[in-house]
């Protein structure tokens, strides 16, 4: 255990996106390791997952057998840590049909996970206007519910300065806490001498996960 290990308890943090297919599940799994390197009881929760295909949430499941591993303590199901699981491949407003997702169900679930967790990630679908209920519920509304800190992860690729910008207004706007940082996983020869430059301007300072993770880590829970 670190020396430096800061007590918390009941830590949520949330983790988001531009847009789908950006590095949700693969930077929720590092941050989970880091924070089972610090010390901490890890858990996972991920409200809603679409694209489900033979009843198996494939990252939902993926990320419970690395929370086990991590965290002996953590005996929860995929039901559990997985609570709405749709198959159409769509927003969870499209995918659930004539589905309620209630509120109440998210938050006693998450509150399972709680127990046997020191930090719980929660792993969003899709970008913040995501739409989730008839109500004007969207993913951003869950982080705001959830009473959670956000983590907004960006891509590399070219064009994603627009989605970047957006989503932090957005977030600024709510007066949501938050940190955010890019994935350098596309358009990565190109993304220093395209995108990058705007950013070192722009920002004060701005996040590479895959070289200032841990840093990530630590700026979410100090």
């Amino acid at each position: 255990m670190s020396e430096n290990r800061k007590e918390i308890k009941n830590r949520r943090i949330f983790v988001t996106a531009t847009n789908t297919d950006v590095g949700k599940t693969h930077i929720t799994e590092e941050l989970l390791k880091d924070y089972s390197l610090f010390g901490y009881r890890v858990g996972y929760f991920k409200p809603i997952e679409t694209g489900v295909e033979n009843g198996f949430p494939k990252d939902g499941n993926r990320i419970l057998e690395v929370v086990k591993k991590l965290n002996n303590d953590f005996n929860l199901s995929i039901d559990d840590v997985v609570p709405y699981q749709f198959e159409l491949p769509a927003s969870p407003f499209v995918a659930k049909g004539d589905t309620e997702i209630d509120l109440r169900v998210i938050k006693e679930k998450l509150a399972e996970v709680e127990k046997v967790s020191d930090i719980v990630i929660i792993e969003g679908a899709g970008g913040l206007l995501v739409p989730v209920e008839e109500d004007n519920l969207f993913i951003v509304d869950l982080i705001e519910e959830l009473e959670a800190k956000a983590l907004l992860i960006s891509p590399s690729s070219l064009g994603s300065i627009n989605d970047t910008l957006l989503s932090i207004n957005e977030l600024e706007r709510r007066e949501i806490s938050f940190e955010w940082t890019v994935n350098l996983y596309r358009d990565i020869d190109s993304f220093f001498e395209v995108t990058a430059p705007f950013y070192e301007r722009y920002f004060k300072e701005y996040f590479i996960y895959q070289k200032n993770g841990v840093q990530v880590a630590n700026r979410l829970i100090y």
